[in-house]
């Protein structure tokens, strides 16, 4: 019988540590001497260099897996079993249905297996299969040690660094920040901390056209939905609460389910690794702090549909739930949001708790009124107005609306994509006037904003900075990481009585209830 035949050679990383014998060279001098001693005409070499034995989407495997499907080959030669695989299911599917199935011969020259004659070692080939993933599994175990010994030590094992770091160029397991991406991070905490959710952020950073972490890093992308490769609420959560922003360390969030698997499964947050102070934060603690009370505060909400700034921060006093935002139409047709009991919505009937119903706008009112009280002794024009004057001298060399002219820059390239798009038919006409008509007001809004920030370029610097000033310190109160900072939460009892406790004790001025807050009063007695 003419046979054609295939050397198959592999070798792994962890092969390589065996001794010179098991390189790829040693390999193939091997199996053309074999070849030529028995007369075999060899159709093609086949070579997988750094690729594990547990897996068979090797390169080359599959090409020569290919190869016998067209019929190109009928003889498989390897040095020994192993290099075949090291995964015995797998393993012996190819030996004992593949290859029997194809009419190929399989010969192993080291083992002395030879599937085309019935010999003894033949009978030992499923010990061998399991010897060998025997060995691939302590293999695994030892890797496995060594990478959780360096987490815990700190170092980096990854092959690729959270966004907004590289690794180091000349350390080894060391990440340092990339100064490209690093702004896009910083951007994205402060929008934040603004009040803007994930999602809105998501929206934002791609309306600006801003490439996402994969496109960054030039990452393939999967799908062919018109959102692959874009910015997502999910992946901006996951930056949100991701210590590596603070300079921690943060690895075994994932692990594999197995050495033969490439599968990871997520593991719970107290049994990933953390070591702090491994390398230069982007972001410092006190922002990062603030923004997981914002995040911490909106999971109380299970729906997105209204907004307002004591959200998630407002609570029922007799049974502790989070109270609930319904929307309500007033006798001029305008909506009003009003608080209610979320218990008393749900057992209404069972009489579990009282409906609480207020005005979410006279609730906000009486709190920032109240922390108006708080920070009016700290902000002082004396203070406030040096600050302001410098702050405007950095910012005098600068193109003022340089940020609002590339975000209308990007707008109005996306609005011609938009109509590129509704001209190839890939939009829907109701589709495209309800994206066009969205981006058109933004741009609107952003036309605005370019304008008045000009026009205040262009004023007076010691007027500006006394109109800044007077604006901070009109709206200080109602500043979402101000609130943040100073209330924990705050309740509302049954009679409507309005209970805040702040993160702080002995707050000054102390807070007083007046005659005319009889329906909505303030109680210092529950300031902790």
């Amino acid at each position: 019988m003419q046979y054609h035949t295939a050397l198959y050679i592999r070798l792994s990383k962890e092969d390589a540590h065996d001794g010179p014998s098991e390189s790829v060279q040693n390999q193939l001098a091997l199996l053309q001497d074999f070849a030529r001693q028995h007369g075999l005409s060899v159709y093609d070499t086949y070579i997988d260099d750094g690729w594990s034995g547990t897996r068979f989407d090797r390169p080359s495997f599959q090409r020569m897996i290919q190869d016998i499907e067209a019929k190109k080959i009928n003889l498989v030669i390897t040095k020994d079993l192993s290099r075949l695989g090291r995964d015995y299911i797998m393993t012996g599917y190819y030996m004992e249905r593949y290859f029997p199935e194809h009419h190929v011969r399989y010969f192993s020259v080291l083992d002395g297996i030879d599937t085309g004659t019935d010999t003894a070692a033949n009978e030992l080939t499923p010990f061998c299969a399991i010897l060998s993933d025997l060995y691939a599994k302590d293999i695994s175990k030892k890797i496995r040690s060594v990478k959780r010994d360096k987490q815990r030590k700190g170092q980096f094992i990854g092959g690729k660094a959270v966004y907004g770091y590289q690794l180091h160029p000349t350390e080894k397991n060391k990440i340092i920040i990339d100064e490209s991406a690093a702004p896009v991070v910083r951007q994205i905490f402060s929008l934040a901390l603004s009040g803007m959710s994930s999602r809105q952020i998501a929206m934002h950073l791609n309306t600006l056209g801003i490439p996402s972490p994969a496109v960054y890093a030039h990452l393939p992308i999967s799908g062919k939905s018109p959102y692959s490769g874009q910015w997502s609420s999910g992946g901006i959560a996951e930056m949100l609460q991701n210590e590596t922003y603070i300079g921690n360390m943060v690895q075994g969030r994932r692990v594999k389910l197995s050495y033969k698997s490439r599968k990871c499964l997520h593991q719970p947050k107290e049994k990933w690794i953390i070591v702090q102070g491994t390398h230069d934060p982007i972001i410092d603690q006190n922002t990062f702090s603030k923004v997981q009370q914002l995040l911490e505060s909106r999971r109380h909400t299970r729906r997105r549909t209204y907004d307002f700034p004591l959200k998630g921060r407002i609570f029922c006093h007799e049974c502790g739930y989070p109270l609930g935002v319904v929307n309500r139409k007033n006798a001029a047709g305008q909506d009003v949001l009003y608080l209610i009991c979320r218990t008393y919505q749900r057992f209404t009937k069972a009489s579990r708790c009282t409906c609480h119903s207020i005005k979410e706008q006279t609730v906000q009112t009486m709190v920032f009124d109240q922390l108006q009280a708080l920070c009016k002794p700290y902000l002082t024009r004396s203070a406030l107005l040096p600050i302001a004057r410098s702050v405007l001298q950095a910012q005098s060399s600068k193109d003022a609306g340089c940020t609002l002219q590339v975000q209308l820059d990007a707008l109005e390239t996306q609005l011609e994509q938009l109509y590129q798009d509704k001209l190839s038919g890939l939009l829907s006409e109701p589709d495209f006037r309800h994206l066009y008509t969205r981006l058109c007001e933004k741009r609107s809004r952003l036309c605005a904003q370019l304008e008045q920030r000009k026009a205040e370029t262009q004023a007076d610097p010691d007027a500006l900075a006394e109109t800044l000033t007077q604006r901070f310190m009109d709206t200080a109160h109602e500043n979402l990481a101000l609130l943040t900072d100073l209330i924990e939460r705050v309740e509302l009892t049954a009679d409507k009585q309005i209970l805040i406790f702040f993160r702080f004790s002995d707050p000054t001025p102390s807070l007083q209830t007046t005659p005319d807050q009889a329906a909505s009063s303030f109680h210092p007695d529950h300031l902790q």
